[in-house]
């Protein structure tokens, strides 16, 4: 067993991880066993994990857990990129948000995490021609979570979606690689046009809680959105925005502000 063990943590060590905090979870509190054991420790692997977690979140009278299972372990086993990613989320999440103290965490306790990784099912459906299905993942997630992401949108890996109560994510959006956003954030159009109508988020940016970035507009990497402000226009590279309408307050305040998380404006911003 140790040198099973040790082969594990080689081949995958977020894995490893996980179901080493999870051993210690049911010692420290055997009330959540069940829970721990059916999520985690009763799988051999993240893929087969995550695909249980998300039907069990997602399944409903209109879905069983069985079937929404088979779709999960399908797409899984078609694009191994699911599970980088979401092995990339979890280090993310453990990362920057205070919050979270193990690799365990997100896979059982936070929604952001989940809603993330159910997103990445309907999007591998969405691409696979599967939109009704897409749909049905997009839809439950949204009751789930209270999280609406389009199958059709584009995100990338690492991303933190702290608290995420009320984001929105369109059908065009693009959120490139190590993005953090909090809450009530939305990826919008402005208006009834069908085409590419949604913003595109470079990587490492840092969007506060409450902002909305609205249309099809860039925002450049390594940038960051004060909470609350509301995005009309194009964002430069490594830049703070802040307003309604945003404009720029001045740089981002360092090279990776959604690593950091630093939300505060200092002063000395121009005017």
């Amino acid at each position: 067993m140790p040198q099973l063990k040790t082969n594990l943590a080689k081949l995958d060590p977020v894995w490893a991880q996980i179901r080493g905090e999870a051993e210690e979870a049911v010692k420290a509190e055997p009330l959540l066993g069940g829970l721990v054991h059916a999520c985690i420790l009763h799988h051999n692997s993240i893929e087969k994990a995550l695909a249980y977690r998300i039907s069990t979140k997602l399944a409903s009278s209109e879905m069983s857990e069985q079937i929404l299972r088979e779709i999960c372990d399908e797409a899984y086993g078609a694009d191994e990129s699911l599970a980088m990613s979401a092995r990339a989320d979890i280090v993310a999440v453990y990362d920057r948000d205070p919050a979270c103290h193990r690799f365990l965490q997100p896979i059982l306790f936070f929604k952001g995490f989940q809603a993330v990784q159910g997103y990445r099912i309907s999007n591998w459906l969405w691409r696979e021609g599967h939109k009704d299905l897409a749909y049905f993942f997009q839809m439950r997630s949204s009751e789930a979570f209270g999280i609406d992401i389009h199958p059709g949108a584009r995100i990338g890996k690492g991303i933190m979606i702290d608290h995420a109560h009320s984001i929105v994510i369109g059908e065009t959006a693009v959120v490139g690689d190590n993005v953090s956003m909090l809450h009530s954030v939305t990826l919008g159009g402005t208006g009834k046009e069908e085409e590419d109508r949604h913003p595109k988020i470079g990587d490492g940016v840092l969007i506060g809680a409450g902002a909305k970035v609205l249309g099809n507009i860039k925002v450049g990497n390594c940038s960051r959105i004060a909470a609350g402000s509301v995005v009309l226009e194009d964002i430069p590279a490594k830049k703070t925005v802040a307003g309604v309408p945003a404009r720029i307050v001045g740089e981002a305040g360092c090279a990776t502000p959604s690593q950091t998380m630093n939300q505060v404006i200092e002063r000395g911003f121009d005017d």
